[in-house]
């Protein structure tokens, strides 16, 4: 009797949670992210000021994140070689950043190590969904990497890259009062 009492607890909570949230945002969100507070969870981790993570998202290692940066749903940020991530980023749904893989270890049969290098994504980038981004790799600030892509290079400041794997294919201007210009190679 107490587990069905529980349960519709839950249920009347999830209700008025959910119409909250819709009612002020026009979002509907699972269970989880109506219950937990995703600027508390960057808080617990040590993140930056008003920095954001949500609840669904996996968080290994030694994990540094800048202030008022958001990592969205579904992401994973391995830090067993070391992740910093800067201030004012945007790190889109399910992006993966890994810092380690068992590629060595798992065709040698165990008898080599994983190997780790960190990863450092610069203040002000913009990183779109479904990204995957290697061991080893710098992304410079105020650069934008396209949704999708395979980053398994160093991205330069201020560059657009794209594809897999990643390559640049533009600029990011940003003049005196704050305008952002998305210029093409080439143009």
């Amino acid at each position: 009797m107490a587990s069905s009492t529980i349960i519709d607890d839950l249920r009347r909570a999830y209700v008025q949670l959910r119409d909250e949230m819709q009612a002020r945002w026009h979002r509907d969100l699972p269970f989880n992210e109506l219950v937990f507070d995703r600027w508390e969870r960057a808080r617990n981790l040590g993140f930056g000021d008003r920095a954001s993570i949500y609840h669904d998202s996996y968080v290994y290692g030694d994990v540094t994140v800048g202030a008022d940066t958001w990592i969205g749903p579904q992401t994973m940020l391995d830090g067993s070689g070391g992740l910093r991530i800067g201030h004012h980023c945007s790190i889109s749904t399910g992006v993966q950043i890994y810092t380690h893989d068992t590629v060595a270890w798992a065709v040698s049969g165990g008898r080599a190590a994983p190997e780790r290098a960190a990863v450092e994504i610069g203040d002000c980038c913009y990183v779109g969904a479904g990204v995957v981004i290697t061991k080893g790799v710098t992304i410079g600030e105020h650069s934008v990497i396209g949704a999708g892509a395979v980053v398994n290079r160093d991205i330069p400041p201020y560059t657009v890259a794209v594809g897999v794997p990643c390559r640049p294919i533009g600029r990011v201007e940003i003049d005196a009062d704050g305008k952002v210009t998305i210029v093409r190679s080439g143009q």
